[in-house]
């Protein structure tokens, strides 16, 4: 049963890299980079997590008396959420001035951007 989130996070990222390479559309391919960042969120929640272990917080016990779940782990999957919004925000944002400028969000029809 341990392994479960690993598989299920391999799976997830499977799928948006799948949705990427398959993909016609800029908006898609965005959603889809946004599936596979969501697959670290699993990975680092599978690496922090501790059968039997609490919230981080000492206010009412002794450090140490009883098992605690990882709080790096949970900072670095909360960092991980911010940065991938901004990173889709970002890209949506292009994708919208690809569209303004050239009139399409397909990949195939821009051939003003091929060097």
């Amino acid at each position: 049963m341990h392994v479960l989130p690993y598989l299920v996070a391999a799976y997830v990222f499977l799928a948006g890299c799948y949705g990427m390479a398959t993909s016609r559309n800029l908006v898609h391919t965005v959603g889809c980079l946004a599936v596979c960042q969501a697959s670290t969120y699993v990975l680092l929640l599978a690496v922090g997590y501790r059968a039997g272990a609490t919230a981080p917080v000492f206010s009412d016990i002794k450090p140490g008396s009883r098992p605690v779940v990882d709080p790096v782990v949970q900072a670095l999957t909360l960092t991980d959420i911010v940065v991938g919004a901004t990173v889709t925000a970002l890209l949506l944002a292009l994708v919208l001035q690809i569209a303004k400028r050239h009139g399409t969000v397909d990949p195939d029809e821009l051939r003003e951007l091929r060097g």
